[in-house]
């Protein structure tokens, strides 16, 4: 039995130095500040917080391009990290990636990024399918970076509704076997068998969903909760079969497990300082889990216990709270910041 070490971390606008034809990002160029040594510093103060995760699977959100990814695993020193990655054609031209290790994970597919489009496209749902090396376990990570708050959280809430849709729909199809293919299955215990496995596949979504756990996106459109009712549910035959009927099933609808419930209502607790006015933290920042993942059905388990928001000394302000954000202007770096965000980091074991 071994433990893997898994986190995500937003980065807060790592982009490189050059203006890009696609990202609205003029505000990082040189002739703003965000110059080749700005660039550096940043790159080295992440690598100092990621050393410290030790992570064997690391999710990453705003980063520019896969360039940066490999300035940052430069810094980093790791020779078994891996880069995961697709560019998407978000109207910023910010990404999400998946570092993982080579040690512990080999690719068991192709990367996709499922692009949203509302009036623009926006940022993918990034899907990496991996094989555990040590036992075979299968593990489908989806990285997430949903649309943000900045026009206000309830004025931009349908955008993110859309976005756990889709994802949910992504869930869906991972644990449910498409309607031609199900009826095909003849009507056998066998065939059963197959439907379950297929169900307690392993998932980890993981991200910075600008949404807590207690709002809509979560818990009506995505289904992740601290609820284990429907969880703990198996595809069951019909009465005088050996298979559910396809109304029945091919309507069923996954439910996943939101690991970060025990942090919410700590004070000073949370991933993301977002407003002077309330003067809270918010818990933006998540890892959701499938049954398979969260009971230990298709060889891993998240060890709960271990699910904890990161808060480096390094990172923390001197009210301790919050994240020490890095700053710049035309001057050079204006402070020996990191991110806006505390990373998230837990642990699965494999069986």
């Amino acid at each position: 039995m071994a433990q893997v070490k898994v986190a995500f971390w937003n980065l807060q606008n790592l982009f490189d130095v050059t203006a890009s034809e696609i990202a609205a990002d003029f505000e990082f160029t040189p002739e703003q500040g965000w110059t080749q040594a700005v660039f550096n510093q940043k790159v080295a103060n992440l690598a100092a917080i990621i050393r410290g995760l030790d992570a064997d699977l690391l999710g990453i959100c705003e980063i520019e391009n896969k360039g940066v990814i490999e300035s940052l695993l430069a810094a980093i020193g790791r020779d078994d990290y891996a880069i995961a990655h697709v560019e998407s054609p978000d109207i910023r031209g910010i990404d999400v990636s998946l570092i993982y290790s080579q040690d512990v994970f080999e690719l068991a597919g192709e990367p996709v990024g499922h692009v949203i489009h509302l009036r623009y496209p926006t940022r993918d749902i990034f899907e990496v399918p991996l094989r555990v090396k040590e036992n075979g376990a299968h593990l489908d990570v989806l990285v997430n970076h949903w649309p943000s708050r900045r026009k206000g959280v309830y004025e931009s809430e349908p955008f993110r509704l859309a976005v756990a849709n889709h994802c949910g729909r992504l869930v869906d199809q991972i644990l449910k076997y498409p309607r031609t293919e199900f009826l095909a299955l003849p009507d056998t215990a066998a065939s059963l068998a197959l439907l379950n496995a297929r169900w307690n596949h392993n998932i980890l979504l993981m991200g910075d969903f600008n949404d807590e756990p207690f709002n809509r996106s979560m818990l009506e459109y995505l289904r992740a909760s601290s609820g284990l009712d429907h969880l703990e549910e198996d595809i069951a035959g019909r009465r005088g079969g050996h298979l559910p009927a396809a109304k029945t099933y091919l309507e069923k609808q996954a439910y996943l497990f939101n690991c970060m419930w025990p942090h919410l209502g700590v004070p000073d607790a949370g991933t993301h300082y977002f407003a002077e006015s309330t003067n809270t933290m918010n818990l933006l920042d998540q890892f959701i889990v499938s049954r398979g993942l969260l009971f230990g059905l298709s060889g891993l388990r998240i060890i709960l216990e271990t699910v904890e928001i990161s808060r480096p000394p390094l990172m923390a302000t001197r009210l301790k709270q919050r994240p020490k954000k890095f700053e710049f202007d035309k001057t050079g770096v204006k402070s020996n910041g990191y991110s806006d965000h505390f990373p998230i980091q837990a642990v699965i074991e494999t069986l």
